[in-house]
């Protein structure tokens, strides 16, 4: 499926100077989806952690 607009390329330039600013550029537009899935993640199995806590250790008391 052709498209008018110039790709991307994933590949590094040749040059030193563009290089860095192609770093730059690449560190102001990050992962961002892939933040919001981890902390989705690991904010379902802290509630996951919370919930067997809360309604499973507490009610049996202490094991002493």
């Amino acid at each position: 499926m052709p498209t008018d607009a110039p790709r991307k390329s994933a590949a590094p330039p040749a040059d030193g100077a563009s290089a860095s600013a192609a770093a730059a550029q690449a560190l102001r537009n990050g992962p961002i989806g892939a933040f919001a899935v981890a902390s989705i993640a690991v904010g379902l199995l802290l509630v996951g952690w919370l919930a067997f806590y809360f309604l499973l250790f507490i009610p049996r008391g202490a094991s002493g």
